[in-house]
């Protein structure tokens, strides 16, 4: 899974060569862990900078509301915007938290305004990433 997570193109024969198993018992461990839901797709990683998304924003957001209808509603119009791309309910001060990437400030700004136009929100805070430490780490396989 290291492997794979480090580079999801690698043939099944290199694959196989960098785990010490045969083709086969590496196919029908890949599999395996494709039908257990462990392997959930393939993607890969594309540079933020690249794409001038190179600001990223953390928003904390608090709600008084928390009935089924609500929840529905504010997930659909966060899922709505495709500069969300981590979006969590989370315990202590704040319901949700939402990573989102965009070009610059007028462009957050723009996004900020979609999200309090669609739901009522009780607090809403942003925090600007002034540098990625560790980003997209591989998970501890």
């Amino acid at each position: 899974m290291r492997a794979l997570q480090r580079d999801a193109t690698l043939s099944q024969r290199d694959l196989a060569e960098v785990v010490g198993l045969s083709q086969n018992a590496c196919w029908r461990r890949l599999t395996r862990l494709r039908q257990e839901g462990v392997i959930k797709g393939q993607t890969l990683r594309l540079d933020t900078t690249a794409l001038d998304l190179g600001l990223t924003v953390f928003v904390m957001v608090r709600t008084r509301h928390h009935s089924a209808a609500w929840l529905e509603r504010f997930r659909r119009s966060i899922l709505a915007i495709e500069n969300v791309i981590d979006f969590f309910r989370i315990t202590g001060d704040y319901d949700y938290m939402l990573k989102i990437v965009t070009s610059d400030m007028n462009d957050f700004d723009r996004i900020y305004q979609r999200i309090i136009s669609k739901t009522e929100l009780e607090t809403v805070t942003s925090y600007i990433a002034m540098e990625a430490i560790a980003d997209n780490r591989d998970l501890p396989a």
